[in-house]
């Protein structure tokens, strides 16, 4: 049988590692031995550091977030808690470049969070009529009033300019206004509480 070599197939690997190492220091961007050790490493610090940079941008946003609560007087820990409190859905990057770049912006979420903390009931008050509805719902009583209970918790709670268009509409939908689908957020609203 003839004797086969792997010439090619060898040389292609081998050039496929040392285009990696290019610009590598030293021997390790010419010795195929040195340029395969250095490569390993780092991919493997590539991996790791990929996951590192995440935390480390963490960090960072938090350390801004913290030194512009304290230039408002509040701290970090306090203000995240005011803002969930709040129902304030933002990241920590979005709070970090709202602080650098609209102080102002930022003043009021600080002041909606002391709100929050200071007066928790107030809002409380959206989340739990959204809790306690399907609750009412559960209960086991006949059809008509499973229907009805929901809608007298939720008529009573609802402040349609804090709602979005979708559901607007929707109600709308079911209270029959008519054009409800062209009108505008403002004009749903206005329409909503002249039926209340």
């Amino acid at each position: 049988m003839a004797r086969v070599k792997g010439g090619p197939q060898t040389r292609r690997r081998r050039k496929k590692i040392l285009k990696l190492a290019k610009g590598y220091f030293g021997s390790k961007h010419t010795l195929y031995r040195t340029a395969h050790e250095q490569v390993m490493h780092s991919l493997q610090f590539a991996f790791r550091d990929r996951r590192a940079t995440k935390r480390n941008f963490r960090r960072l946003w938090i350390a801004r977030i913290n030194a512009a609560a304290a230039q408002n007087g509040f701290k970090y820990s306090k203000l995240i808690h005011g803002l969930s409190l709040a129902n304030v859905a933002l990241n920590r990057k979005v709070l970090a470049d709202i602080a650098i770049t609209e102080p102002a912006v930022f003043t009021s979420y600080v002041e909606l969070a002391k709100d929050a903390i200071a007066n928790p009931s107030k809002y409380a008050q959206k989340t739990a009529v959204k809790a306690e509805a399907p609750k009412a719902a559960k209960v086991e009583a006949p059809k008509a009033v499973k229907a009805e209970a929901p809608k007298a918790e939720v008529k009573a709670a609802i402040n349609y300019a804090d709602l979005k268009v979708a559901e607007l509409r929707e109600i709308a939908k079911e209270k029959g206004v008519e054009g409800f689908s062209s009108l505008k957020k403002a004009e749903l609203v206005e329409a909503l509480e002249k039926l209340n």
